[in-house]
């Protein structure tokens, strides 16, 4: 199967998904969003389910290409741009009903385990990633000297996740939460002045009363 070929039946998929959700999903709606026909679609794939968890595989090839260079002059500006992309979808027109259809394969996932090795696959290069950017900013001092990169990283997976359920099942703008990331780098993340100026204070205390 070709590239080409593959990312038409790839963006069929993601146009039918939007349109039918999970559930009623069949690979006569893939076809009918794709050049190819259904019995093409057959002959790639034994059926929905194959083509899904491979649809699930480019989603994670997707992510990590468009977020293989992150904009950024240093660590903390590119953990910024990172969550910045993360939680903006690619496209607004369609975003909401995506994140729906999503939420329907994530149900699935206790009972269908390639469904959940894709969705785990999907979470730990997302966790790697910003375990990284948070590792970075630690050695270049832009982060306090306390925070785990890994606990780090956890912590804003599970409030990505969060978001994209909320945005999903209840209707919560996402752009809350990016306002809410951003605020926690600047105001968690980053040494807190008042502690560091404490701390010089006392060293010099100490060092005048000796």
């Amino acid at each position: 199967m070709t590239d080409e070929t593959i990312d038409d039946i790839m963006e069929a998929t993601y146009r039918a998904l939007c349109t039918h959700g999970y559930a009623d999903l069949t690979m006569q709606d893939i076809a009918a969003e794709s050049t190819k026909s259904k019995g093409t679609l057959h002959y790639h794939f034994e059926g929905k389910q194959d083509l899904l968890e491979s649809f699930l595989a480019f989603l994670l090839n997707r992510f990590e290409e468009r977020t293989e260079t992150i904009p950024g002059e240093t660590p903390a500006e590119r953990l910024h741009e990172f969550l910045e992309e993360l939680l903006t979808p690619a496209d607004e027109g369609s975003a909401e009903e995506f994140r729906t259809a999503i939420l329907e394969i994530k149900a699935q996932a206790p009972y269908n385990e390639v469904f959940r090795e894709k969705l785990s696959a999907f979470d730990r290069a997302l966790q790697a990633r910003i375990a990284t950017l948070v590792a970075d900013g630690l050695e270049a001092g832009e982060f306090r000297a306390d925070i785990d990169p890994d606990e780090t990283a956890d912590f804003l997976v599970t409030l990505f996740h969060g978001a994209q359920t909320r945005a999903a099942a209840v209707d919560r703008p996402p752009e809350r939460t990016r306002q809410y990331v951003h605020e926690y780098i600047d105001e968690t993340l980053r040494p807190d002045e008042a502690t560091e100026r404490d701390t010089v204070t006392t060293d010099v205390d100490g060092e005048a009363g000796e």
